[in-house]
């Protein structure tokens, strides 16, 4: 039992740290809240699941959010429905994420992507992995995390570009 309750200290302490960061990467997957807090329960359960691999890892922060990308393509994946809200409105703001409008554009940007795509630039741009990491976390090859990288970013300014993603009519 005392080994037990070390287990689970050491997890709520890890994920206390790290729970902010996780949930932040998942909104720029998900781009909805509601999605991203089921999208950080999903991954911290599986974390908690294999918590002793995880705290072994030569990386835990990294193998933490890898859980985090491949449980997010994974759904994308299984899902049969291609519905997407529209007018959502996000309900806290981060008082250190800049304007407001510059963060629904962006979102309506990504939104534009392909999951394994916005999987990409979330890894690359957020996450600041290099394209090893990227390549790795996701299963991909160093070359197409380097395509899909360039072309989601192109569509990405392409869309932030547009007067309508703007605030502009």
């Amino acid at each position: 039992m005392r080994s037990r309750s070390r287990h689970d200290a050491e997890f709520a302490e890890f994920m206390a740290a790290r729970a902010d960061r996780l949930f932040r990467s998942a909104m720029m997957l998900t781009l909805r809240r509601a999605d991203a807090e089921d999208l950080v329960q999903t991954t911290l359960v599986k974390v908690y699941a294999s918590w002793a691999k995880v705290r072994r890892a030569e990386d835990p922060v990294a193998y933490s959010h890898g859980i985090l990308h491949k449980t997010f393509l994974s759904e994308r994946r299984r899902r049969s429905s291609g519905e997407v809200p529209v007018g959502e409105q996000f309900d806290q703001a981060d008082p250190d994420a800049g304007d407001p409008a510059d963060r629904i554009a962006l979102f309506e940007a990504l939104g534009e992507l392909a999951p394994l795509d916005r999987a990409v630039v979330v890894l690359r741009h957020w996450e600041d992995l290099s394209v090893v990491q990227t390549a790795e976390a996701l299963g991909l090859s160093e070359a197409a995390v380097k395509n899909r990288s360039l072309r989601a970013l192109r569509v990405l300014r392409a869309g932030l570009d547009d007067p309508h993603l703007n605030g502009a009519q």
